[in-house]
């Protein structure tokens, strides 16, 4: 009889609570540590906005010029001929490649060099304001941000010199945006920068893929967590 007790004797309460304790603290661990994870992305995110606003501003005081507005001979004469700095062409492309006009013209995600906004990245790494490739053509040479999305920077303007922001309604000298997002980083740095409202105010989100001026800025309530937006904040 004893024996067949002895066998069918199980987990103490007192056991059973260490094991619900230990769980909990590992639970507890994991969580946080994600939290920790997420704030630090947010972070370099923020960081990303205020960082880009700086290399217009730092370039701009040293040669009395913005980023990717200059023409070749301009260029040359600040770096060297060696240093094969690349204006935007074709040249006096208004909207796109207008040089010495005081804007970054062309899109913030721009490809080419047709677009000030391309070459801006180059000639900032020149002046040692930034890190990263200085040739155009290496797949590493627009900037990314904690997601893996584009960052770039535009006047937003359109060829006639009129408001044309990526997000309609948009206000500021230059916008510094980014795309690939998730929703539930768009809200805190939302709140950090500005207001935690995504639909006003000098922070503003829409739903990456968006095209230019074509929707209205996703409200704070509409922002979800596992989707994707496009950040931009004016300057």
């Amino acid at each position: 009889m004893n024996q067949m007790r002895k066998q069918q004797s199980g987990f103490t309460l007192v056991e059973i609570a260490i094991v619900l304790v230990i769980i909990g603290l590992l639970l507890g661990g994991v969580l946080k540590g994600q939290e920790l994870i997420n704030s630090a992305k947010v972070k370099n995110m923020v960081g990303d906005f205020r960082t880009v606003s700086s290399l217009a501003y730092g370039y701009q005081d040293r040669f009395k010029a913005l980023p990717g507005d200059q023409t070749k001979p301009q260029l040359d004469l600040a770096f060297g001929a060696a240093a094969a700095a690349v204006a935007c062409a074709p040249a006096a492309v208004a909207g796109q490649c207008a040089q010495n006009n005081g804007r970054i013209d062309g899109a913030w995600n721009a490809a080419a060099v047709t677009d000030e906004t391309f070459v801006f990245w180059q000639h900032v790494r020149l002046a040692n304001l930034a890190s990263g490739p200085t040739q155009i053509i290496n797949p590493n040479y627009q900037p990314r941000n904690a997601d893996g999305g584009l960052i770039g920077i535009e006047s937003g303007l359109d060829a006639a010199g009129a408001a044309a922001p990526f997000i309609v309604g948009m206000r500021g000298a230059f916008f510094v945006c980014s795309d690939g997002i998730l929703g539930r980083y768009v809200r805190q740095i939302d709140t950090v920068m500005d207001d935690g409202d995504t639909a006003a105010g000098s922070v503003q989100a829409v739903p990456t893929g968006s095209a230019r001026g074509a929707v209205a800025a996703t409200a704070t309530a509409a922002i979800q967590d596992g989707a994707q937006y496009t950040v931009c904040a004016s300057f």
